[in-house]
């Protein structure tokens, strides 16, 4: 139970550092067009990182996820809606899971 609290105070310090360093260290706005689009991207890149393996480990087996993020990704593609895509992989999944595995 203590070491929660040790992880916690820890987090909380990271997350504190990352978000307050830049407002101390950088006074004038930041010009390097490299540098402005790695931290636009770095928030979509994490989600993704994040996103990515909790899909494949979502269903009882990662075939079925991962053809679920493949028609996802082509449904959201052609159609531009959120909650057709979810329904079609949701769709998928039952399918795979329940014929095929």
């Amino acid at each position: 139970m203590n070491n929660m609290y040790v992880y916690i105070l820890i987090m909380w310090g990271v997350t504190y550092l990352i978000r307050s360093l830049p407002l101390t260290l950088f006074k004038k706005q930041i010009d390097n067009e490299f540098i402005r689009s790695f931290l636009y991207y770095v928030p979509y890149v994490t989600l993704a990182v994040m996103t990515f393996p909790a899909i494949l480990d979502a269903t009882r087996s990662p075939i079925s996820g991962a053809a679920a993020l493949i028609v996802g990704i082509i449904v959201a593609w052609i159609s531009e809606d959120l909650f057709k895509s979810a329904v079609s992989c949701c769709l998928i999944v039952l399918v795979l899971e329940t014929f095929l595995f």
